[in-house]
């Protein structure tokens, strides 16, 4: 009887442990995104408050303060500026910006990168990577998650290789942004069912997000 007891008793100290840890799951998130959020928008009204000359500012007009506010101008400063730039006057003060930049050493390299990043994350028009796959790298045996850049690629590359050939970009951990560029033939990648999306979690959370994988632990 007393044994019996003991294993209620661990059984119930697993489920405690268990709820505790699956609330910290849960929350510290939601905790932490609230907090990074809150601080954001309070950095940029900082910010913004000091752009906006004296007699504009509202905060004089009115005997409260106007949470947000510096957001959303930053947001309608954003509009605005993509309203510009997608007219042929707004292009030709970008690629006057950009002719600018290259003549530049060190600031021309940090500007195209940060360009491409943004290009690759938020363009709609640039679906950089077509799916997931798996590949032997850096060498056989070991495997590294990688994304297909280019399914089909021709040139030179196809023609002297004479095999349909994968370009497959290998990012590093926990930046996705960075990684190298090679070229598989096809039959040498395991093609996952995971999204890109899934898989630049994985990538960033160094696999501990894990998609697709099921929760046991109600089970057990």
């Amino acid at each position: 009887m007393s044994e019996e007891k003991k294993q209620n008793d661990n059984s119930f100290g697993h489920r405690l442990k268990n709820y505790f840890f699956t609330g910290v799951i849960v929350a510290a998130p939601v905790a932490i995104t609230i907090y990074m959020s809150y601080h954001l928008v309070i950095w940029i009204n900082e910010v913004t408050k000091k752009l906006i000359p004296q007699q504009w500012r509202i905060g004089d007009f009115v005997p409260y303060a106007v949470p947000g506010l510096g957001l959303f101008l930053l947001v309608v400063a954003l509009l605005f500026i993509g309203m510009l730039t997608t007219g042929y006057i707004g292009k030709f003060f970008v690629r006057l910006w950009e002719k600018i930049i290259r003549k530049m050493p060190v600031i021309s390299s940090i500007y195209s990168l940060l360009k491409q990043i943004f290009e690759t994350f938020l363009s709609q028009k640039s679906r950089s990577f077509n799916e997931v796959v798996l590949v032997e790298y850096p060498r056989k045996g070991l495997w590294s998650i990688a994304f297909v850049s280019n399914n089909n690629t021709g040139g030179e590359i196809a023609e002297k290789s004479g095999q349909r050939i994968l370009s497959i970009f290998v990012p590093t951990t926990p930046n996705p942004t960075s990684g190298f560029l090679i070229f598989v033939p096809e039959n040498d990648v395991i093609k996952l069912d995971m999204s890109v999306e899934d898989g630049i979690k994985y990538v960033i959370s160094c696999g501990i997000v894990t998609p697709g994988m099921k929760n046991n632990e109600e089970d057990e």
